[in-house]
């Protein structure tokens, strides 16, 4: 399956059995099996033990009860708390090794899901809200993982403990075990229909989850929008819909599976039922002591008390498998865009670059970009220049690899960049976008992610070239100095000339200038302005600019409309040109001046 396949409920290309999947996960179980063994091994004494009260009260109603012999079941009492000790010990054990396991498991499968999300194109994040994404590559971990392991360890003791109490319930009297086993029969048989009644309504359900995940994070990181528009009743509207919608589905899971756990009460008070009504006859004719019955009703109360609530823990498990399924689904996912067996390392750009008949589109049938033809010399300075939405950015996002061609090819060196490692190439291309994201930490961080292993005096130099020197040692942290989430404590002009300095340190010999000062105002465009015309230094630049001012040095300037190449020229060949397309944005844009 390729990424481009996978969006809010993806389905697979083809049905994987039950057992594909979980040859999938053994993997992530695999260095951790000992310990998960041994942890459901320690569910079976914990289980088994279970029977020790019901089968001791035999004895205890006999001698004691019956007979009034108080000297001979002396024993019991201690080896009741003897054995629920045992019990005890062995079960604090089970849940520490489950919870080892189980958070061992989650977190490898964890880094797995997330070092797959991170070799995802652009393209993948375009059709995936950031709560689908959360849900799939770290709720499902939790809930394939900790809710199965947790489960598992409920289902191996309530096993063993049922089997244990059949055995005491056969040794009382086998007449009586028949009625008992029977009726167990006909209160699990209806768990055999549940996952076909739920599966779609858990598929829902999660869905819906996501879109709360989502509408969070929006509220987050457009608290200003939000406030500014007053959109906080529509904000509220929109989420108390998914609401609305999640009770909905919440209550048709109560209607497909509440029934079980009543339905399972009025089998199992029938089974009571007639175990009394039989076993009063039996004690009667003589076949079974009072000991035996009291022994076989505590057995039957303690193995059904059980089952009338395992209808709750059964839903648990199915919602476990359909994660254990959905994170097989997106281990299976492929990125279209991924280095070719034997790519080549891009080291240096000595000759230029190259749109061969580009041909484009995001939606398929739906053209963005028509018969690019574009030769950049390299060290050269190239402006895309056009009205919003001509194909500009998309045209500097074809360099990187963030989406691949339809048709044609761009080459470095007369080489495809296919051909290339996305590591080398992306590694000799540094971008300064309009709106530039910055990680939660300090200065430095952020700067070194250009170059982790950067000097100091390559930092200093990249400060100084990006005129942000004096705003770093004015501070007493300086480089440490924390710069909140995504920025918050910086202004507009700040947080560009912080990614300059982060391009300027990488040093790469190609630089993309996404419209980098059209959301500055004239001063810090100024600042700003000087600290791109540093890095544009001897590299080769492809600079997108609404302000036709600052390209109109450029060594070519390229007039894009409706993703197709209208006009290319220098500044003062475009403006020569009667009724010219860059002469009449030039123009529009300096009427007033």
């Amino acid at each position: 399956m390729k990424t481009t396949d996978f969006l809010l409920e993806p389905e697979p290309l083809q049905k994987l059995k039950f057992a594909d999947h979980y040859r999938q996960m053994w993997p992530f179980v695999k260095p951790y099996w000992v310990r998960a063994l041994l942890a459901i091994l320690i569910c079976i004494p914990v289980g088994a033990l279970d029977s020790v009260i019901a089968l001791s009260l035999k004895p205890y109603m006999d001698n004691v009860l019956v007979d009034k012999n108080t000297t001979s079941p002396v024993y019991i009492p201690i080896l009741i708390v003897a054995f629920t000790t045992v019990q005890g010990f062995l079960n604090y054990a089970a849940t520490y090794l489950n919870t080892w396991v189980g958070t061992r498991i989650n977190h490898d499968l964890k880094r797995t899901l997330f070092k797959k999300l991170m070799s995802f194109e652009p393209s993948f994040f375009d059709c995936n809200s950031s709560g689908v994404i959360i849900q799939r590559f770290a709720s499902d971990a939790d809930a394939a993982c900790m809710g199965l392991l947790d489960n598992l360890k409920l289902f191996v003791s309530r096993f063993f403990s049922s089997l244990s109490l059949i055995g005491v319930l056969i040794y009382n009297s086998w007449q009586l075990s028949i009625i008992a086993i029977v009726v167990l029969l006909c209160a699990l048989l209806p768990l055999t229909q549940v996952k076909r009644r739920i599966k779609g309504l858990i598929k829902d359900t999660i869905n819906r989850s996501s879109c709360i995940l989502t509408h969070y994070n929006e509220c987050h990181a457009g608290n200003k929008t939000i406030a500014s528009y007053n959109l906080q009743e529509k904000m509220y509207g929109q989420f108390n819909d998914i609401l609305r919608v999640l009770f909905k589905l919440t209550m048709k899971m109560v209607k497909k599976t509440g029934w079980m756990t009543p339905l399972m009460h009025v089998v199992v008070s029938v089974g009571v039922g007639a175990v009394i009504g039989y076993g009063s006859y039996l004690i009667v004719n003589g076949t079974i002591t009072s000991g035996n019955f009291v022994s076989f009703i505590t057995a039957l109360i303690m193995l059904y008390t059980p089952i009338k609530g395992i209808g709750k823990n059964f839903n648990n498990v199915q919602v476990s498998f359909l994660a254990i399924e959905r994170i097989t689904d997106v281990l299976n996912l492929q990125s279209h865009i991924r280095d070719k067996d034997n790519a080549q390392e891009l080291k240096v750009v000595e000759k230029g670059i190259k749109f061969d008949h580009i041909d484009f589109e995001y939606q398929k049938n739906i053209p963005v970009l028509r018969d690019i033809c574009l030769n950049v010399k390299a060290g050269s300075t190239v402006a895309l220049v056009g009205n919003s939405g001509g194909g500009k950015t998309t045209i500097v996002n074809l360099l990187p690899r963030f989406y691949d061609v339809k048709k044609g090819g761009v080459f470095i060196d007369g080489i495809d960049i296919r051909n290339y490692s996305l590591h080398s190439l992306r590694d000799k291309i540094a971008i300064v976008f309009q709106d530039n994201f910055l990680f939660s930490g300090t200065i430095r961080d952020n700067i070194l992610l250009g170059k982790p292993d950067a000097r100091d005096e390559e930092i200093q130099k990249a400060l100084e070239m990006a005129y942000l020197k004096d705003f770093v040692q004015e501070h007493e942290k300086g480089l440490d100095r924390d710069i909140g989430e995504r920025g918050s404590a910086l202004s507009g002009g700040q947080r560009q000339r912080l990614a300059i300095a982060r391009a300027l340190v990488k040093d790469a010999p190609i630089v993309i200038l996404d419209e980098a000062t059209s959301a500055l105002d004239n001063r810090s465009e100024a600042v700003v302005q000087k600290a791109l015309d540093n890095l544009m230094q001897n590299r080769t630049v492809f600079v997108i600019a609404h302000r036709l001012s600052t390209i109109q040095n450029a060594d070519l300037i390229v007039v894009l409309n409706n993703g197709e190449i209208v006009e290319t020229g220098t500044h003062h060949e475009l403006m020569a040109r009667e009724n010219g397309a860059y002469k009449k944005l030039y123009e529009a844009q300096f009427k007033s001046k």
